[in-house]
């Protein structure tokens, strides 16, 4: 992750370029995941180019967490690492 994550529209174009790129599957399945709880999340934040703020990405860690059931173990490592990654980019 080269570039700097300072607003939604960044974290949405990052997520989105992962398409575009040769990466593993685990890391697309992670993302596409964690970009469902991110939109439900920002809802109430702002627009698309509201700076990523520690409340939202609180909110999203708890959403993730509350989620946790959702995915076997092995998943859930898979996403909460991509999470742990993508917030150091913010």
């Amino acid at each position: 992750m080269q570039k700097s994550i300072n607003t939604l529209s960044d974290l949405y174009q990052y997520l989105d370029a992962l398409f575009d790129q040769d990466v593993d599957n685990d890391i697309l399945f992670a993302s596409s995941y964690l970009r469902g709880f991110i939109s439900l999340s920002a809802t109430g934040f702002g627009d698309e180019q509201q700076s990523i703020s520690a409340p939202l990405v609180g909110l999203i860690t708890q959403k993730l967490a509350a989620a946790k059931s959702e995915l076997n173990p092995q998943d859930n490592v898979i996403v909460q690492n991509f999470w742990l990654n993508l917030q150091e980019a913010m």
